[in-house]
């Protein structure tokens, strides 16, 4: 069985099938992945959220969780919300501009 590479490239892609359903908006266009780490079959991803109060923080951060086990080969999946730097929309990519009409 020929089990594929695990990269940080298919990590940001699975993470884009995450959406906050606030902004109508997946996490990695938003700007919300700070840190991907990859050791072998392990993923481990720092990330934030627009709002410290968010009210979708526990659901927002099991979907990326869920998202990262599905990933063929990703033995164990981590993911610690932190809250500095804090996010602003300037990190934001050209794509979730779009999705979200900001400018």
């Amino acid at each position: 069985m020929n089990i594929p590479q695990i990269t940080e490239q298919l990590v940001m892609e699975t993470l884009s099938q995450v959406l906050d359903p606030e902004l109508g908006c997946n996490i990695a266009d938003l700007g919300l992945i700070y840190n991907v780490e990859i050791n072998g079959p392990d993923v481990a991803v720092l990330m934030t959220l627009t709002t410290p109060g968010c009210p979708m923080h526990e659901s927002i951060s099991l979907g990326a969780e869920n998202a990262l086990r599905s990933i063929e080969g990703v033995r164990n999946a981590k993911v610690e919300v932190v809250w500095e730097p804090p996010w602003n929309p300037s990190m934001m990519t050209e794509r979730g501009r779009e999705m979200t009409g900001v400018r």
